[in-house]
């Protein structure tokens, strides 16, 4: 059967015709910008810290106001995206990302930087909700459920390759070139979508004045079709970050990993979540989209009290923890694909404003996690473990609640 179809049917979409692969290309690359912009700069850090003349926990904080801002401009470029079509909010969105990237690579002090990765942030926060909307807007059921795998494993190697490909990149050329490389990778995947995707929702008349947004977003927290599935991502998102956060500090200090072979476990992470994200969307077809996200959320969850009882029991052994880590992970490939197909299928008509939301949720519980991670206890495992196992068996817990109100409804 030949590719070359037309995806949507919404009006905007009508006098494209789309490959399905290059769509899923386009709408992973935007997934993708978002990671690839901060974590390419984790071995760089003490190089820019060097050359601004600042230290290292200084320079930190342009992490920490990329993520903040990419936050919170969710939420409006959201509903923007749904009143006014998504190509132009892309398009605008790409400009001011290339803008704020380009001044962070001619920063010359902390103030410089800070400010070009407020802008970069500013432009960024449209991808990661777009990205989302654009594969609710092409795709429904199956295949929507086959596109969240993929932004998932594009998602998980942003963050598993782009530290080698930073360091790489600093070791050659120094620490700026990293913002041109983004600059331009950005800038490929805004080609892309102009040449293969397009527009792909009309303009609306939905009000964008701010008490308009608020019904909206108070409208879908109200809605039990998103509500369920995005406090489970939320929670399962903390999990992660949780792992993101305490793992660095357990292998290095903890078992004594070298930073390369820290690097190449990370990497590790991209082809697990890959197998899994391969796996999720037949799980669904095979038993429905509740039981295999059930089946993933089981899987992360056993791995997750497994990884407690590894740090409790057997606090010395490397295997233990990184099979324990490894089961969470793979559950949460499985499921993280299913709950984003499960709380925007639903919401064609706003799928701008229910992604932003979905992604805001995904991000306060991955603060939330990374916090608790590191305030819990002194040892780092000891954090994650008891970060991990209440996470899970929380979100395996609201799951059957949903699965059980289905079944009554």
């Amino acid at each position: 059967m030949s590719m070359d179809v037309v995806l949507s049917k919404t009006p905007a979409a009508r006098p494209r015709r789309r490959t399905a692969a290059a769509c899923k290309t386009v709408i992973c690359a935007f997934a993708a910008t978002s990671i690839l912009s901060t974590n390419i700069l984790l071995p760089s850090l003490p190089a820019i810290a060097a050359d601004l003349r600042v230290s290292s926990a200084a320079v930190t904080s342009t992490i920490t106001v990329f993520l903040a801002i990419v936050a919170v401009g969710q939420l409006i470029a959201g509903p923007l995206s749904d009143r006014f079509g998504r190509k132009m909010p892309i398009l605008i969105g790409l400009c001011i990302f290339v803008v704020g990237t380009m001044w962070c690579a001619f920063a010359a002090d902390l103030p410089g930087l800070l400010i070009g990765r407020s802008i970069q942030a500013a432009g960024a926060c449209v991808f990661v909700v777009l990205a989302r909307a654009i594969a609710r807007d092409l795709f429904d059921g199956e295949q929507l459920a086959s596109t969240m795998a993929w932004i998932t494993i594009a998602t998980a190697a942003a963050p598993g390759f782009s530290p080698l490909l930073g360091s790489a990149l600093d070791h050659l050329f120094g620490w700026r070139v990293e913002f041109a490389f983004v600059a331009g990778f950005a800038v490929s995947a805004g080609v892309a979508y102009a040449a293969f995707v397009g527009e792909t929702r009309a303009a609306s008349v939905r009000s964008v004045r701010p008490f308009g947004m608020a019904a909206t977003y108070l409208g879908l927290m109200r809605d039990a079709r998103f509500a369920a599935p995005a406090r489970i991502a939320s929670l399962m998102m903390a999990g992660l970050f949780a792992v993101f956060s305490a793992a660095p500090r357990i292998l290095l200090e903890g078992f004594g990993l070298s930073p390369v072979r820290l690097g190449l476990l990370f990497a590790g992470v991209v082809f697990l979540v890959f197998g899994a994200g391969i796996l999720a969307p037949k799980l669904s077809a095979r038993f429905g989209l509740h039981r295999a996200t059930t089946i993933g959320l089981v899987t992360a969850s056993a791995g997750a009290v497994a990884l407690l009882l590894a740090v409790l029991l057997a606090r010395n052994s490397l295997p233990p923890f990184l099979a324990a880590a490894s089961i969470f992970l793979f559950g949460l490939g499985i499921v993280s694909p299913l709950l984003s197909a499960a709380a925007l299928s639903p919401f064609g008509d706003r799928a701008g404003a229910a992604a932003a939301l979905f992604g805001f949720a995904q991000m306060a519980g991955a603060a939330c996690g990374a916090s608790l991670a590191a305030v819990l206890a002194t040892d780092p495992a000891i954090g994650l473990g008891t970060v991990l196992a209440p996470t899970a068996l929380v979100a395996l817990f609201l799951n059957f609640r949903k699965n059980e109100a289905s079944s009554v409804a």
